[in-house]
């Protein structure tokens, strides 16, 4: 009995030795198949899925306006047949897009104050909705606000403050502060060297100063192009008749209805 028992033993070890010697070749043989990770595949996947991502555009989209180095004023609208890319003196000329944003604002902003100009002339040389100066003949336009200075001396501090609330809700709007965040370093820190004493906000559009209340601006990028173009050339057409009323009416004094009617 006891012979039989050490042999049922011993076959007993065998056997798990054997199931032991199998299974650990099993493991091997399917570890073969699994590509092994060295340190240097990893970063060659990182960097080809870093390479992958799309780049953050340069300049931002503005009103559906991207700037694009390579057109003319950077592409934003404003050129029509037949005079097209108009700047023979080259003012555009080697601009940087921040130098062409700001050019862009001085036009709209001075064009719609001429608009304003141009209708303020031809109004007020035929009534004074604001003052009561009866049948009294102040003479052209351009002597006007001495007049006013002379009846209400008021007026002209009010009109002073009033552009100059204007101008500060301008500047909020799109320009960058000039001075950063620690005073030491000077009231201009805040700007780059390309534009060292003042700059437009990156995302901010010439002229989109965020005042609509009729509603008028369009959602559509096409559309919006179109209605600027229409602004850019009226104040352009209002710029040009504004300094020939000044003319006009320093060469002979009289106004600009009464010369019409001349």
């Amino acid at each position: 009995d006891a012979g039989s028992k050490i042999g049922s033993s011993s076959s007993h070890t065998q056997l798990t030795t054997m199931q032991s010697v199998i299974v650990a070749l099993a493991l091997t043989g399917a570890a073969a198949f699994v590509a092994p990770q060295h340190p240097a595949t990893g970063k060659a996947l990182r960097a080809a899925a870093i390479e992958e991502e799309p780049e953050a555009p340069k300049y931002p989209t503005v009103n559906g306006w991207t700037a694009d180095e390579s057109k003319f004023m950077a592409g934003l609208p404003g050129a029509l047949p037949p005079m097209g890319n108009f700047d023979p003196a080259g003012f555009t000329e080697g601009k940087s897009v921040a130098e062409l944003k700001m050019l862009r604002e001085a036009e709209v902003t001075h064009g719609r104050v001429s608009m304003l100009a141009s209708l303020g002339f031809l109004v007020q040389e035929s009534f004074h909705p604001l003052f009561r100066l009866g049948d009294k003949d102040i003479g052209p336009a351009i002597r006007h606000l001495d007049e006013v200075r002379a009846e209400v001396p008021i007026f002209f501090e009010i009109l002073v403050l009033g552009i100059g609330f204007a101008e500060i809700s301008r500047s909020l709007a799109g320009w960058t502060a000039p001075a950063g965040s620690n005073p030491a370093d000077g009231p201009l820190a805040n700007l780059p060297d390309d534009t060292p004493f003042r700059r437009l906000e990156d995302k901010y559009y010439p002229g989109d100063i965020g005042f609509d209340p009729a509603g008028l601006k369009p959602s559509d990028p096409k559309e919006f192009a179109e209605m600027a173009t229409k602004e850019l050339q009226n104040g352009r057409l209002a710029m040009i008749a504004v300094a020939g009323f000044f003319l006009q009416e320093l060469v002979n004094g009289k106004g600009i209805i009464e010369n019409f009617s001349a």
